[in-house]
């Protein structure tokens, strides 16, 4: 639906408190939500304004104080009104949810709908129509990835448990890094959410003490989606190690002292007493190790309903008998209210790599990628025109410059004070031009086969006219260097994946000579950036430019790279998703 810019894009306007309190209280009933959270939800300061999407259907969006776009509603007078990701990652259960393989969310991003062989997750009662999100599939985990996308569910969630079903499952409306995203402060989305034990038990009917049957359905779903899947060495028939319960409650074990003697230090432990469940998801979760790539994969999931004690309560109470915390049941709640950091088995416990040790280190690296590409300025790329040909004869009798090199603006002000100065302004509507009434202005912008016909023309028509008239030129400013001056039309840069021999996709990189870039230097860095092999070859057709071949789908690594080099993100287009 925002694959594409937003078109006749509006001012935001505020939203007038008599108007916000009638959208939260519609927000609050259709959601049922508690009033606090409808606050939190559809806040003070609210914005709002009008657009229409690439296929013309009009729409609204209500915009937070700090820009980003929060619901949106589409067609004209239309009640449904519907959260975007900004809003999802605030409050992820807002809206039931569809899990599905990582591979496929590119895809969706890209604009396509979720098929039915590519859903993992969904609940058992989901009805055609209804509103739902998509969340990134965390094979065996209790942990639930942040909503991507939202979207109407296609067929009823019965269809989607049929074996060999086929078609679209969610109609998707909107995406993370779509152009109504975009419209927002952006970034990546938040760490994944703990899904509580009656939500997964209960209203998902797909477990992850089951969940192997179902991928064994969904894995080739997902090889025929993406290449990745053999960089990721992703293999069905891959050895796995089935844990005992003895194993998984030594492993717990180990995960609350690691969390007691690098996590909850003096300081941290302040935060104490806290309830068991707290505890129990902030803490020893995120501190359970890291699987390394090199091993093999573990198929049962590292949880308290997978090991001896059955439940938190009895897990917790056994290392209250070893001395490690101390316990209180107030209101029939179990806190936990000191930890025990000086006891002997946390003094001798050797640390390891964490789960929480590996998000923080991606977190790290993100920030660290950021800072590169803010440490380089973005290019100035400016586009100009030149009077020539029939454009020469109309800039000389006006008594403008015919050697100089204008913008887009300065077409506009010259062709502003022309029609100004010999009164061709229509007088019923001053958007339209009386082109008619003058010979030159009607020999030049019109069409040589009946220029008689042509008396009307918007302001706007007749700037492409006069530009399209001209010769293309273009100008890129770069920090510490002299500025690049160019005859021809500058054309964004071309990242193509394209499938071949079957299922083997290749990123192809083109046109990025204007930008100050060289062929053997960006295939060298992608080399490195993507861990993929790259080649430089002549570049097809006419062009007299290279060509960079990355293996594999590296559209994003590409494009971040690109940005990092002061690309303008609006100078690079990217297409393709390994289709046929």
């Amino acid at each position: 639906m925002f694959k594409k810019p937003l078109g006749n894009l509006k001012t935001s306007a505020p939203l007038r408190n008599s108007d916000r309190r009638k959208l939260k209280q519609h927000i609050v009933q259709t959601f049922a939500l508690v009033p606090d959270v409808g606050e939190e939800l559809v806040p003070e300061g609210l914005l709002s304004v009008k657009f229409n999407t690439y296929t013309d259907e009009p729409g609204v969006a209500y915009l937070g104080p700090g820009g980003d776009p929060l619901w949106f509603t589409l067609g004209i007078g239309s009640e449904d009104i519907i959260p975007t990701v900004y809003t999802l990652w605030k409050k992820p259960d807002l809206i039931p949810f569809l899990s599905t393989p990582s591979a496929v969310i590119p895809v969706l991003i890209g604009g396509a709908d979720l098929m039915i062989p590519g859903v993992v997750q969904h609940p058992p009662s989901l009805q055609a129509g209804q509103l739902v999100s998509i969340t990134e599939y965390i094979h065996h985990s209790t942990h639930i990835g942040s909503p991507l996308a939202v979207g109407h569910m296609a067929v009823d969630s019965d269809v989607l448990s049929e074996a060999g079903s086929k078609g679209k499952a969610v109609f998707v409306l909107h995406a993370w890094n779509d152009h109504l995203f975009d419209m927002g402060h952006k970034g990546n989305p938040p760490d994944p959410w703990e899904m509580s034990h009656s939500t997964t038990n209960d209203q998902y009917s797909t477990e992850d003490e089951d969940v192997t049957e179902n991928d064994a359905l969904k894995e080739p779903l997902v090889d025929a989606l993406s290449s990745h899947l053999e960089q990721t060495q992703l293999d069905d028939h891959a050895p796995k190690i089935e844990l005992t319960k003895e194993d998984v409650s030594s492993i717990l074990h180990d995960a609350l002292l690691q969390a007691m003697k690098k996590t909850l230090s003096s300081s941290q432990a302040s935060a104490l007493p806290m309830p068991a469940s707290t505890f129990y998801s902030a803490y020893i979760l995120p501190s359970r190790p890291a699987q390394s790539p090199s091993q093999p994969s573990v198929s049962t999931p590292i949880d308290i309903k997978h090991s001896t004690h059955k439940s938190l309560a009895y897990f917790l109470k056994s290392a209250e008998k070893q001395g490690l915390l101390k316990l209180k049941e107030i209101k029939s709640e179990l806190m936990v209210f000191s930890v025990a950091t000086s006891h002997a088995d946390v003094v001798a416990h050797r640390p390891y790599l964490s789960l929480k040790d590996v998000a923080l280190r991606n977190e790290k690296r993100g920030q660290r990628e950021e800072e590169e590409r803010s440490r380089v300025k973005e290019l100035e790329v400016t586009e100009l025109w030149k009077p020539h040909l029939q454009s020469l004869i109309f800039f000389a009798e006006a008594g403008f410059d015919t050697s100089a090199r204008y913008t887009y603006a300065d077409i506009k002000t010259v062709l502003d004070k022309y029609v100004t100065d010999r009164q061709l302004v229509n007088a019923h509507d001053q958007s339209y031009i009386n082109v008619g009434a003058d010979e030159l202005l009607q020999t030049t912008l019109c069409k040589s086969d009946n220029p008689a016909n042509m008396e009307f023309f918007k302001r706007e028509q007749l700037i492409e006219r006069l530009s399209d008239k001209m010769q293309s030129w273009y100008k890129i400013c770069a920090e510490g260097k002299d500025p690049v001056l160019k005859k021809g039309q500058i054309k964004p840069i071309s990242v193509v994946v394209k499938v071949r021999q079957g299922r083997k996709a290749t990123t192809l990189i083109t046109g990025f000579e204007p930008f100050l870039l060289e062929a053997a230097a960006l295939a060298e860095e992608l080399k490195m950036r993507c861990a993929s092999s790259t080649s430089v070859s002549p570049a097809p057709g006419k062009s007299s430019g290279m060509l960079v071949l990355v293996q594999g789908k590296q559209v994003k690594e590409v494009t971040e790279f690109l940005t990092s080099q002061g690309v303008p993100k609006r100078w690079v287009h990217t297409e393709g998703g390994g289709k046929k």
